[in-house]
């Protein structure tokens, strides 16, 4: 039940889902109360106003996603943990597995394996049976893996959990189990301070290994590059919209897991 609500009650505090409900009050209230329905409307116009243009969203972005830079040489360890959420399974008409936009970390992870920074890849990542069908996600990025050639020996599955503390609690007993102390964490840059916190709780001694950013420098130069840039990017826009979502729901999670105790 608490995955269910973690994934659902969320849902009315992100920008696009706080817009709606405010549209809902002012189409129920436009006639009797216009005066509450005009506070609604331009509650839900300022949202997307302000939640949807790229000054906001890639400064929020860049507040999660710079808190752990990459280091100029990723140093040696004993395993490379991925996370999920990296793969879309391949059901029809899928011909296989599909990488999703944070299918950066399966390629990362196989390029940090090339580079002999560590032995073995520990895939962690189940399937919540009510968001879609298919393999776990650890069986999806391992089916990723070996078609690019990294050898399925080295690839260990862990295809229970279902949030990112139970990927460290899984990863854990792993890691325990083989005598691993030091570990490479691979997960998405915006996702990398909560998930880090969650596995040090759980004693793990563990390097960052952000990758997938959705923010560079480039990108923020780009902002102020030029007048007509800085205007257009004032400008609502989805991918802005749903980039801003994604932050926000770090910070709530990151609220969430720090009530529970898991940060």
């Amino acid at each position: 039940m608490f995955l269910y609500l973690s994934k659902l009650l969320p849902l009315f505090f992100y920008p696009l889902g706080l817009a709606c409900v405010s549209l809902i009050v002012a189409l129920v209230t436009l006639w009797k109360r216009p005066k509450i329905a005009a506070i609604a409307i331009s509650l839900s116009l300022t949202l997307l106003l302000v939640c949807g243009n790229a000054w906001v969203a890639k400064n929020l972005v860049r507040s999660l996603e710079w808190q752990n830079i990459p280091l100029a040489e990723i140093p040696q360890a004993e395993a490379i943990v991925v996370l999920g959420g990296a793969t879309k399974s391949g059901v029809w008409p899928r011909p296989t597995v599909d990488l999703s936009e944070s299918g950066d970390r399966v390629i990362y992870a196989a390029q940090l394996y090339r580079q002999k920074k560590a032995p073995i890849i520990v895939l962690s990542g189940g399937r919540i049976d009510w968001r879609g069908s298919g393999a776990s996600e650890s069986a999806d990025m391992a089916t990723i893996l070996t078609s690019i050639g990294i050898p399925s020996d080295v690839i260990i599955q862990e295809p229970d959990s279902l949030n990112t503390y139970e990927n460290a609690v899984n990863v854990k007993k792993i890691l325990e189990n083989r005598g691993i102390k030091k570990v490479l964490l691979v997960t998405s840059a915006m996702h990398t301070p909560r998930s880090l916190k969650i596995f040090k709780r759980q004693g793990i001694n563990v390097i960052p290994a952000p990758t997938d950013f959705l923010v560079s420098q480039g990108e923020l130069q780009e902002l102020t590059s030029t007048p007509k840039g800085a205007i257009l990017n004032l400008l609502p826009d989805t991918t802005n919209l749903h980039q801003f979502t994604n932050a926000l729901k770090e910070y709530i999670g990151s609220f969430i897991y720090s009530l529970r105790g898991w940060l």
